[in-house]
């Protein structure tokens, strides 16, 4: 075979060399194993005509390109550059190709988790794309054998791949819109000659002028001379070369055209793509601008896009709650409407208000009503809810609003945005505040002094400017959940004093643009009612919209695990140090126990609080961490666990065997076995903890009281659970296994010898396997066996009240 036993660098090389050798072959793009670039650059940079997965024995070409997809798919390279025309497989004896436009829709899979390794076969996530995949390749793909069709994929790469670049123009869909959106902002949006940060002010931004430039009809002609708008209701139309602001208040300050400084720029990059947009996604494309706005704007302004299933839901609980014909007796008002899609499925158009911060976006819900939408065009207007007075609303509406016994049949119903003026940086005093994020609102300064810190949160601002001034209403609003659970509310919660009604959650992944893996909430209260909001009961749903339970919300807790923790901090014989962090889940991956002091605080650990770090430890980090549990709060516990002392050895031997201690920064006291068990070839440094489990050494704390009981049933110093026990035996295999090898560090840790099999990626993050077959059996064991262990510790983590259910 043409390349048969030779490394996949050296394949790709000779490959590249052999068959591409016009191109460049040599530009990385993320995690793809190879990519073809034409040598010279055009104007706007360089379009890839190939991305290629590479393998060096004989692959399945349908494995290969799944391989390829994922890859490509965790990444979102797509979003990043332009894709190229098309994707190969190869390995020693073969070469495939794909048009990418064949293939491309698999990428825009809803509910799809790209996350998962792209070389595990096994996933559900693989198998899904196989055969997803497996007809398009039948019929599409084309596939070459190096030496029987040498001539054949020649002339097909000569044909196709180096040609690649002078196909027609590409048609903008859905799919692409955004990518495009990307590479305008980089070559079009310079040339405008207009003074940004004034356009700004007025609400207008560069998404405006890139639906400008999308929405005219090119006339399939390269020249711009005869571009001509198909839609006059745009914030802002491209005319006569140029454009003009179409927002009806600020025309007067551009009233001029606004020209382009390069046109020639502008119609070499227009002549890459087929305007307007294909016709079946002209309205999808206009309905999710808001996709277009930068993140930290779609933060403030509150533009996403509440996916349809939780718009149908909160409609059902809302039935549920009202009645049947809860439409025709109540008003309803969503005062952050956006585009207006939470009011898609209301069928009262005389009863619903819809407001927003932007003009674009009441555009756009007026050109909806054109096509339908069940809406008043009076009653959908432009309102800055946080600034502006109600003076300023329709009339119809504040007569509900001023009237005590319409207000009572008044339904604010909101999902307004999520942004907040701190983040993790910010608490820990690395980093600076999120400029812009409601310090930029007047009523921010008036309700800090009510509601404190919360009022750096823009969702909590409406809630309480609701609360306030529109009183005895009903409120039902997707929000995060932290007004329940988290200390910076305990002042809003002295002021937004409510009934809570119902409410269900969902994962915050599924809402378009929002990160994190935490709960979204959408919950229905009476304000007519003055309660104080201690704890809500909400179902669960997962991401399909299937009911899996439900959850407790509690405000009222005791002191944080924090506090707990704080007071056995003791710098003296130091052993380790532990990452500060907050004391939910959602901070959890910030928690490590290693050697090196960090620009976070860290706490001391050593031989008088051992045993509170490691039960500290393994309390927070033997529960994974999901999106329900997110926001849980871990608390200072009760001290019946002091009298648990198979408790502790649990939590001592789960730390043991998770933590990051490394040796380069100094004696590594960590290690859990004798030099004998392992078959050192050298002595320890520290026996520090191999003593304390045989007995040779007692833990203490600073008043000189055993940390655990004397005459334990195994006659070691430490009485220890089966499933403890069972963590060692795996433990010390792997321990064994690696001390067999030549040239280790005879004191090493468990992460470095994780770091020593699995090595580093090109930016330094330990991978996440090994080529080593026996040593990925003994880690993957040790980690079953952790999980064992985790288990047996999470219903006592309840018992002593570390966590609340």
């Amino acid at each position: 075979m043409k390349y048969k036993k030779i490394r996949e660098e050296e394949l790709k090389n000779k490959v590249g060399a052999e068959w591409f050798k016009q191109f460049d072959t040599t530009e990385i793009l993320g995690n793809i194993d190879f990519t073809v670039f034409p040598k010279q650059d055009s104007l706007f940079g360089r379009t890839p005509l190939l991305w290629a997965e590479a393998k060096t024995g004989n692959f399945d070409v349908a494995t290969m390109f799944v391989q390829l997809i994922l890859t490509i798919g965790k990444a979102r390279t797509f979003d990043k550059t332009m894709p190229p025309a098309f994707l190969g497989a190869f390995d020693f004896q073969k070469m495939a190709f794909v048009p990418y436009i064949n293939i491309q829709d698999i990428f825009y899979l809803n509910d799809f988790n790209w996350n998962v390794t792209s070389s595990n076969h096994g996933t559900k996530e693989f198998k899904l794309i196989k055969d997803r995949i497996e007809s398009t390749l039948k019929q599409k793909t084309y596939v070459f054998n190096y030496e029987k069709d040498e001539k054949e994929l020649s002339t097909f790469i000569n044909n196709n791949v180096a040609k690649a670049t002078t196909k027609s123009k590409i048609k903008i869909d859905k799919n692409n819109f955004i990518p495009i959106y990307l590479r305008w902002l980089e070559f079009v949006k310079p040339i405008i000659d207009v003074n940004w940060e004034e356009l700004n002010k007025a609400n207008i931004y560069d998404s405006d002028f890139y639906l400008a430039d999308l929405f005219v009809d090119d006339k399939g002609t390269q020249s711009i001379d005869d571009d001509l708008t198909i839609r006059d209701n745009l914030f802002v139309v491209f005319e006569n070369q140029g454009y003009k602001i179409k927002k009806e208040n600020i025309k007067q300050m551009f009233d001029a055209t606004i020209n382009l400084k390069k046109k020639e720029t502008y119609q070499h990059f227009w002549k890459l793509y087929k305007r307007p947009p294909i016709k079946e996604f002209q309205d999808y494309i206009i309905y999710r601008k808001d996709l277009l706005v930068p993140q930290d704007i779609r933060e403030r302004k509150g533009a996403f896009f509440t996916p349809r299933q939780w718009v149908e839901l909160s409609q059902k609980y809302l039935t549920n709650y009202l009645g049947e014909n809860w439409q025709d007796e109540y008003y309803i008002w969503d005062c952050a409407a956006g585009t207006g899609n939470l009011l898609a499925g209301l069928n009262n158009k005389y009863n619903i208000y819809a407001s927003t911060l932007d003009q674009a976006d009441v555009n756009v819900m007026h050109e909806r009503i054109e096509h339908g939408a069940n809406l008043l065009e009076n009653h959908v207007f432009q309102f800055d809810f946080l600034n502006d007075d109600f003076d300023k609303l329709p009339k119809s509406l504040r007569e509900i609003i001023f009237s005590e016994e319409k207000r009572e049949k008044l339904i604010i119903y909101i999902n307004p945005p999520y942004a907040e003026a701190t983040n993790a940086k910010t608490v820990s005093r690395s980093g600076q505040n999120k400029s812009g994020v409601s310090t930029n609102y007047k009523v921010k300064e008036f309700y800090n002094q009510k509601i404190g810190n919360a009022s750096n949160e823009l969702f909590a601002l409406f809630m309480a400017i609701i609360y306030e001034k529109i009183p005895h209403s009903k409120l039902a609003i997707f929000s995060k959940l932290k007004f329940i659970q988290g200390t910076n509310f305990r002042k809003f919660k002295t002021l937004f004093l409510a009934d809570f009604v119902d409410g269900f959650i969902s994962p915050a992944k599924t809402f378009d643009n929002v990160t994190g893996k935490f709960p979204i909430g959408f919950t229905i209260w009476d304000l007519n009612s003055k309660k104080a909001v201690e704890e809500i009961k909400c179902d669960i749903y997962n991401k399909n919209a299937d009911f899996i339970g439900q959850k407790v919300f509690r405000g009222n807790l005791p002191k944080s695990i924090n506090k707990w923790i704080k007071t056995f901090d003791n710098d003296e014989n130091r052993i380790g140090l532990m990452v500060s962090c907050a004391p939910d889940f959602q901070h959890n991956k910030q928690l490590a126990i290693l050697s090196k002091q960090q620009k976070r605080y860290c706490f001391s650990i050593n031989q008088s609080n051992l045993i509170y770090f490691v039960v500290y430890y393994a309390v927070r980090k033997s529960i994974p961490a999901d999106w329900i549990n997110d926001r849980d709060q871990f608390l200072w516990p009760n001290d019946n666990w002091l009298q648990d002392d198979v408790f502790k050895s649990d939590c001592f031997t789960y730390t043991l065997f998770d933590n990051q201690i490394e040796s380069k920064y100094g004696t590594n006291h960590w290690i859990p076995f004798t030099e004998t068990e392992v078959n050192a070839k050298e002595r320890f440094e520290s026996n520090f903890m191999a003593n304390i489990i045989n007995g040779k050494a007692q833990l203490k704390n600073t008043t000189d009281k055993l940390l655990f009981a004397k005459n334990c049933k195994n006659s070691l110093s430490i009485e220890f659970s089966e499933e403890a026990r069972e963590t060692f035996n795996s433990g010390l295999e792997l321990w064994k296994y690696y001390h067999s090898k030549e040239n280790v560090n005879v004191n090493a840790s468990i992460y470095e010898i994780r770091e020593y099999f699995q090595g580093r990626n090109d930016i330094g993050r330990m991978n996440s396997s090994s080529d080593d077959v026996i040593y990925m059996e003994l880690i993957s064991d040790l980690r079953d066996k952790l999980k064992t262990l985790a288990k047996k510790i999470e219903p006592k983590i309840y018992e002593y009240g570390f966590l609340q259910k």
